[in-house]
């Protein structure tokens, strides 16, 4: 079966207390549907993804936070530290996803500009190596790398359960990097015609609805025109190196596959937007292709993930 995930709220509400109500509504939505966690993302633009993670560990009863892990934001001992510690605390695992950032005004603000696209995936596979290390071994971990050297270092509460390590990331670097990790890579996709085959999970949006028409009815009223939203995607696409945003510019949408939102720079990732039918057999065209887990967008509302089950049911 495949495993689902949805993605937590970013950190823009007006205050700290508005968005903890809101993490803690899309943690009761995530828990209630039976979905495996939450991703929890981050950039310059966001507070510390790992006190979001340990705010969903306190809500919920099942789901697990997807914490992104990103090289530049700490070291591996302090990462794999911190997913202990929330794993002790709580007695529940939390799944991290690899991540180098994507955004070249945010590597530069942090004076990591100078280091190119392919050279961060080959420090991220040498961080999740040491990261992995440090949260496996038995013994003291003793690592002299390019990037990271430790000597005979240990975590103050080895988990019984490591952390489940994904990779995010679409070029070849980044395809690259996960085969040598063997960990499952998360890429936004494009249309399913031009999926590649392979083991892969995909981050995507879904608005289904019992028809069509009712569908794409809610997804306009969801994501109405932007022109301003649209200049700014524009802008972006020129600037950022990440492959993925680069070749979803460049996408023709069409039927269920619809990139207004992206494009309007709503969101990152492409919906599905159609009847349950509709839906679900686009979903098992990726899921035929190799796709065995989706990250599904925030969720504007706990009926979003009762109308996505139904499509995802509808798949088979």
């Amino acid at each position: 079966m495949v495993e689902v995930y949805t993605t937590a709220p970013a950190s823009v509400e007006p205050d700290g207390s508005a968005f903890r109500r809101r993490l803690a509504e899309v943690t009761r939505w995530t828990d209630a549907a039976g979905h495996t966690g939450l991703l929890v993302y981050s950039d310059n633009t966001l507070i510390d993804p790992w006190l979001i993670a340990q705010l969903i560990l306190e809500r919920a009863a099942r789901a697990v936070p997807l914490v992104a892990v990103q090289p530049v934001y700490c070291s591996p001992y302090a990462a794999a530290r911190m997913a202990a510690t929330l794993t002790f605390l709580h007695g529940r695992p939390v799944h991290l996803n690899l991540v180098t950032g994507g955004s070249r005004q945010h590597l530069e603000a942090l004076g990591d500009g100078g280091v190119g696209h392919d050279e961060r995936y080959e420090r991220l596979s040498e961080f999740a190596t040491v990261l992995r290390q440090l949260l496996e071994s038995p013994r003291p971990v003793t690592s002299t790398g390019r990037h990271y050297r430790l000597q005979g270092a240990s975590l103050p509460h080895r988990p019984r359960q490591p952390p489940r390590l994904v990779l995010s990331g679409s070029s070849e670097a980044a395809v690259k990097c996960a085969d040598d990790l063997g960990v499952l890579r998360f890429a936004y996709p494009v249309p399913v015609r031009s999926y590649p085959a392979g083991r892969s999970g995909i981050r995507l949006g879904v608005i289904a609805r019992p028809t069509a028409g009712a569908a794409w009815k809610a997804a306009h009223d969801r994501f109405p025109g932007d022109p301003l939203g649209e200049r700014r995607h524009r802008v972006v696409a020129k600037l950022s190196d990440s492959h993925w945003y680069a070749e979803l510019a460049e996408v023709e949408a069409s039927g269920v596959y619809w990139l207004h939102p992206f494009r309007t720079y709503r969101t990152f990732c492409p919906y599905l937007v159609g009847s349950y039918a509709e839906v679900g057999a686009y979903l098992a065209a990726y899921f035929a292709r190799g796709v065995e887990s989706v990250i599904l967008d925030v969720p504007d509302a706990e009926d979003d993930l009762h109308h996505a089950r139904l499509a995802f049911d509808a798949a088979g």
